[in-house]
């Protein structure tokens, strides 16, 4: 029997409150269509008055006075209260976007890592003295930039609102956070545990509600400083455009086409397996899934073979069912968008070896499933191979020589994220710098670290997020200069 779907808030100024419109929106479990939750759905009032209370703790309230290493250990303590809730907000991150409970488990984890490592982060902020050529003590220092304003999308809900918040406050900012109004769930859970930390009042405000209206309000806003986004290129130039009203800055997280280039001479086994795992992990919902795979023609039909024969062992299910392997996509709009791309795919030729519908299981029916998909013999000018179709489809391109996979996999307006499977490491190490995307691995496939910096190259984004590159976009520079001569300078 379902359970009675819980009623959620948002939190504005430290307050738990509905939507100023009264409007609501119920939150479905893409396994089963059946109704989680039901949270309120925001607007332009909303957002108006949570960047208000943004601005008021930047501006005037006690964050401003919190030293770095009060901010360390707030963001500490979230972790800790990440940890504590964790089996919770693994299983409502199954029932919002649908991923298997191990991954969304494995994403719980690391939530709580990102606020820890920018916990250490924050006593680490630092700026340099400089010799000038006057008589003069000059030096730099580092300031947050203000209220930010924070936009995450469905398939890693509290990953990536740990990406955003924690380096913001780890800087000192205040933020306005808008979780994707499919998948709000964690977010308005993580709302509990900030006030719990002893996050002060206004410093992070989270607003649910749709793009439009909401999200759009929040990149136009006048009294935002900054705004961070990560979703679709689509939306992203939208988003930036929207952000030039005042000169924002930001920072884009987009789309990916992403190749993941197998050579002759890979470990075979190794290689099929990250193919695998590149292409449908969380669904294929991954911005830098591996979901264009260019395979050595020596070997190609082999690997094809070899990966058709291990798509039974990817078990689809509900994501609390034990032993699944890929759950269903996010919702029933998105799930026909994947069937309009398989079903371009065979319209331009390319040959579907299998996947490509929906599941026979009829327990499955209720829900937004679809098969694991495999095209080979795709050209690189297929609509397949060009576009993000962000699901479980993987386009297999052929080459012959090294040349043509860096050519190939360079041709597109995209540049996230790639992978290289070589045990020459001289080739790999050279194929790897001529590849024009920011996040690249050899001889495997989608380790993220918060350690390491993320972002793209050309229509996939700008700026970085994570790292000690993460906290810098959340960081002004300002130069200070002390005149050490006492006698006036004689000018007039």
């Amino acid at each position: 029997m379902a359970q009675q779907p819980r009623n959620y808030k948002m939190m504005i100024g430290g307050e738990f409150v509905t939507a100023a419109s009264g409007k609501t929106r119920e939150i479905r479990d893409p396994g089963n269509g059946h109704v989680v939750a039901i949270v309120p759905e925001g607007g332009k009032e909303d957002i108006d008055a949570a960047v208000g209370k943004a601005r008021q703790a930047f501006d005037h309230g006690p964050w401003k006075q919190t030293s770095a290493l009060d901010r360390g250990k707030l963001l500490f303590r979230i972790a800790d209260g990440i940890r504590a809730n964790a089996a919770k907000l693994a299983e409502l991150e199954v029932l919002s976007c649908g991923k298997p409970l191990a991954e969304a488990e494995y994403d719980i984890a690391d939530a709580a890592n990102c606020f820890e490592f920018y916990g250490g982060m924050a006593t680490k902020i630092h700026g340099e003295t400089m010799q000038v050529p006057a008589n003069s003590l000059s030096f730099v220092v580092r300031e947050p930039i203000g209220v930010c304003g924070q936009i995450v999308p469905w398939n890693y809900p509290l990953l990536m609102s740990s990406w955003k918040l924690a380096p913001a406050l780890a800087a000192g900012n205040t933020c306005v956070l808008k979780p994707s109004e499919l998948t709000p769930l964690t977010a308005l859970e993580l709302a509990s545990i900030l006030v719990e930390a002893g996050v002060p009042s206004g410093v992070v405000n989270i607003v649910t509600g749709p793009g439009p209206g909401c999200g759009d309000a929040l990149s136009a806003h006048p009294q935002v400083d900054k705004i961070a986004f990560t979703g679709g290129t689509a939306t992203g130039r939208h988003v930036m455009n929207a952000a030039a009203g005042n000169l924002k800055k930001v920072s884009l997280e987009l789309g990916g086409k992403n190749p993941n280039i197998v050579f002759a001479d890979a470990d075979f086994e190794a290689a099929v397996d990250g193919a695998l795992f590149g292409a449908f992990a969380n669904q294929g919902e991954v911005c830098s899934a591996g979901s264009r795979l260019l395979v050595d023609r020596k070997i190609h039909k082999k690997f094809v073979e070899a990966m058709v024969k291990k798509i039974p062992n990817i078990k689809v299910g509900h994501g609390m069912t034990p032993g699944v392997k890929m759950g269903p996509v996010v919702s029933r709009l998105h799930l026909e968008k994947i069937e309009g791309y398989v079903a371009s795919g065979i319209a331009e030729g390319a040959k579907l070896v299998c996947g490509g519908k929906r599941p026979s299981d009829k327990s499955l029916a209720g829900g937004n499933f679809i098969e694991p998909t495999i095209f080979d013999d795709v050209t690189p000018s297929m609509k397949i191979a060009r576009e993000e179709i962000f699901g479980p489809v993987l386009a297999v391109i052929p080459f012959d020589t090294e040349e043509e996979a860096i050519q190939i996999a360079n041709d597109t307006e995209y540049g996230l994220a790639a992978g290289v499977w070589s045990r020459d490491i001289n080739r790999a190490l050279r194929v790897v710098r001529e590849l024009r995307c920011g996040i690249t691995w050899i001889n495997t496939y989608h380790p993220t670290f918060n350690e390491m910096p993320w972002g793209g190259y050309k229509q996939s984004g700008t700026g970085r997020e994570l790292g000690l590159y993460g906290i810098e976009e959340y960081l002004e520079t300002k130069q200070v200069n002390i005149n050490l001569d006492e006698a006036p300078i004689a000018w007039y």
